[in-house]
């Protein structure tokens, strides 16, 4: 990537702001993500520092360079019909025309591009700097518009207060050790009554551990187990190089509820498949199920939270 397509600016500015005064920037830097400036930026907003974002950072560029699956980009004939292809519950409206739209931790290329072929205004954020390379190549190839941030999904401080009308994130707070600040970004930065579109890895499918000899998954990872995940030698359950955290029903559920949310729908994709062999994920799925997927809705804002927003001197968080 050149340099004349990436900004750095402080983690305090607007980023909308600093995107409308230059519309040629692609990517925005909200700072240098090495080890220190986690350790400061963790340190000033009060998280217990780990290290999971340099770590998840390499993982994730390594999985994008290399070709994975999860960095597969959008098809023509997934363009020809996004919403179709983004949302086959119904979850989203029957247009997202000039909605404000934020994939959140959803770089690769799949879902901006899908969201800005349904006329969608996508903003991408994500921690892996390859992952956003996609973004950037696909949008310039099939030319559509769409703005990348590399950051955290706990600091989006350079987006403004009720700035988006939807935040689509896909599996991905298993990276992080706590949702709770993931949710109140994303309660601060969507507009009363915008949709929260999200899916989350089940804690029973990271407890499991191995398999016996008879092809049984143990469950060999205490449910209120804290801290990152112990490593495991079936590199098939996880992402290769990669810092995972157990998330319960409680947080990922309720703490939507109190965050703000309203939760209007909840689906187990089924991942069941009879017919393969005892290696594939759908065999693991006849046993496991892999993630939640949530449909859930800003509450409007009261006139107390309303007083309470985003001034110079603090961060509004959702009672």
């Amino acid at each position: 990537m050149s340099k004349s397509s990436i900004l750095t600016t402080p983690t305090h500015l607007n980023a909308a702001a600093v995107l409308q005064r230059n519309s040629t920037v692609h990517l925005l830097y909200c700072s240098p993500l090495s080890t220190d400036s986690f350790k400061s930026r963790e340190s000033a907003t009060g998280h217990p520092f780990v290290e999971h974002l340099s770590v998840n950072q390499r993982a994730w560029n390594s999985l994008a360079d290399s070709g994975s699956l999860f960095a597969r980009t959008a098809t023509d004939e997934e363009c020809r019909t996004p919403l179709k292809s983004l949302d086959g519950r119904g979850w989203l409206p029957d247009s997202v025309a000039g909605l404000r739209v934020l994939c959140l931790a959803a770089g690769g290329g799949w879902q901006s591009i899908l969201y800005a072929a349904a006329g969608a205004i996508v903003t991408v954020v994500d921690l892996s700097d390859s992952m956003l390379e996609l973004d950037l190549r696909e949008s310039r190839r099939r030319g559509y518009h769409v703005q990348t941030i590399r950051t955290s999904m706990e600091d989006l401080s350079m987006l403004g207060d009720e700035s988006f009308d939807i935040v689509h994130q896909p599996v991905s707070t298993c990276y992080v050790p706590d949702v709770q600040p993931v949710y109140r970004e994303i309660a601060r930065i969507l507009r009363d009554q915008g949709l929260y579109i999200s899916q989350h890895k089940q804690p029973v499918s990271l407890q499991v551990s191995h398999r016996n000899e008879r092809q049984q998954f143990v469950i060999g990872l205490e449910y209120y187990h804290q801290g990152p995940l112990p490593a495991m030698t079936d590199k098939s359950y996880r992402e290769e190089g990669t810092t995972e955290y157990l998330h319960r029903l409680e947080d990922l559920v309720g703490g939507l509820c109190t965050c703000g949310f309203v939760i209007e729908d909840l689906r187990e994709p089924r991942r069941a498949d009879y017919t393969v062999d005892v290696a594939h994920f759908g065999y693991r799925g006849r046993f496991i199920p892999p993630y939640l997927r949530i449909k859930a809705r800003r509450q409007t804002r009261s006139t107390e939270e309303h007083s309470a927003a985003v001034t110079p001197a603090g961060l509004w968080l959702p009672r």
